[in-house]
């Protein structure tokens, strides 16, 4: 069996044993937080015309050059044009339009002032046929959008590797591209094992218990885009285990399974994968969640997790996930970090590195701190579902007191974050 290795060997292990999934074409909303595969060129300018920024008046600049407070200038309002119009006529010396945000700016005019710093003089209130004055001078091409601003025609507007945000989204609607490829998402199967596991339907009599960790791990893979499959309940057999897992390498992905991984009399994970396939790790320095199992089975990367619950976690979110992430083209792989003080004494008996589930907050002098959960058992979900952090307390024996800093990984921020 392999021996116990330390997190950064076990994810440069893992990464190293997958790749990048095919890509599709998917339509442009669902690709919102995916990575984009392949330049996307837009297909026009963006603006496609110069339009002004604001409702005002377009005008030429140097008509109002000399305008002031003590000697406004007053132009003649010759037409109005709303955002979707065009307008084609002449403009004489002295003369302005109405324009309203988003319209086509002229090619004789040179600058647009708002409504709010002029002053209607004659006629209806600043529309066709108004006279309008105007105190101060305008600065040429102020308050117009100009057109290609933002993009050119031909133009790459999204690079591959880039991660398309709900705003991306919008712009390449503007480019005209309403479809986009990105890398498929990975086909997960969650496998739970254990004779005691019931379903969630079910009131557990007789020593059962529920089955939960399908569904933590599930939602941990889709929160990373995955794709999961809860499998059905594996009892405590090396042959039903074996033969769940060659099933679901058929058509998926990765398989994550959890429960089994220790050394007991009816832990089958590590045996099962090392019979079936390549098994390249068992065992990793953190607490919790030292027996962390991986290898391939028929090239399909297997990952068997612990069942005790924040075990589980802490290996899905640490190794599991920069997996999932590699497979669908992202770059980045770790959760931004901060460095916090303790709130309280936290004394440190396990030489293996631990991730403590905590809460991440400011003090009354805006400074992180971190306050560790009193009950760190790794039985429990509750405490990670009241956590939005896990504060690490490096391998050795040194513990540390309060207001001491330790680094916090943040669990509700994304890896492309930079703080």
């Amino acid at each position: 069996m392999p021996a116990m290795i330390s997190l950064e060997e076990a994810r440069a292990l893992v990464l190293s044993k997958v790749a990048a999934l095919p890509t599709e074409n998917v339509p442009l909303l669902d690709v919102v937080g995916r990575v984009c595969a392949a330049p996307l060129v837009s297909d026009v300018d963006i603006a496609p015309f110069a339009h002004s920024a604001m409702d005002g008046f377009a005008l030429v600049a140097k008509d109002i050059e000399s305008a002031s407070a003590q000697a406004p200038v007053v132009l003649e309002v010759v037409a109005e044009v709303a955002a979707g119009q065009c307008f084609e006529g002449a403009i004489a010396p002295g003369q302005c339009i109405r324009i309203m945000t988003g319209a086509p700016v002229p090619d004789a005019l040179d600058a647009v002032e708002k409504y709010e710093a002029t002053e209607n003089v004659e006629g209806g209130d600043g529309k066709a046929g108004s006279r309008v004055a105007f105190k101060a001078p305008v600065a040429v091409r102020k308050n117009i959008r100009e057109a290609g601003e933002e993009a050119k025609a031909g133009e790459a507007v999204v690079s591959a590797g880039e991660v398309i945000s709900s705003a991306g989204v919008g712009f390449l609607a503007s480019c005209g591209i309403v479809e986009v490829s990105t890398y498929r998402r990975p086909r997960v199967a969650v496998i739970s094992i254990g004779s005691e596991l019931v379903e969630p339907t079910q009131v557990p009599q007789g020593g059962k218990i529920r089955n939960s960790n399908s569904y933590a791990l599930a939602a941990c893979a889709q929160a990373a885009g995955g794709v999961p499959t809860i499998m059905p309940i594996v009892s405590d057999s090396q042959e039903e285990l074996a033969a769940a897992i060659l099933d679901a390498v058929k058509s998926h992905d990765v398989v994550v399974t959890s429960g089994g991984a220790s050394n007991g009399d009816f832990d089958f994970i590590k045996p099962v994968v090392e019979r079936l396939g390549d098994l390249f790790m068992t065992e990793v320095n953190i607490r919790p969640g030292k027996a962390q199992t991986f290898g391939l089975v028929e090239g399909v990367p297997v990952f068997g997790l612990p069942g005790n619950p924040a075990a589980a976690y802490v290996g899905f979110e640490m190794i599991v996930r920069p997996a999932l992430r590699k497979m669908q083209g992202y770059a980045h792989f770790d959760r931004p970090t901060v460095m916090a003080k303790l709130s309280r004494d936290m004394l440190k008996h396990d030489p293996r590195r631990i991730f403590l589930r905590s809460t991440l907050y400011k003090d009354d002098q805006g400074e992180y701190v971190v306050a560790p959960a009193k009950n760190q058992s790794s039985g429990l979900f509750g405490v990670i579902q009241r956590s939005n952090c896990m504060a690490i307390m490096p391998e050795g024996l040194e513990s540390r007191s309060a207001g001491s800093l330790v680094t916090c990984i943040l669990l509700d921020a994304a890896e492309e974050v930079s703080l």
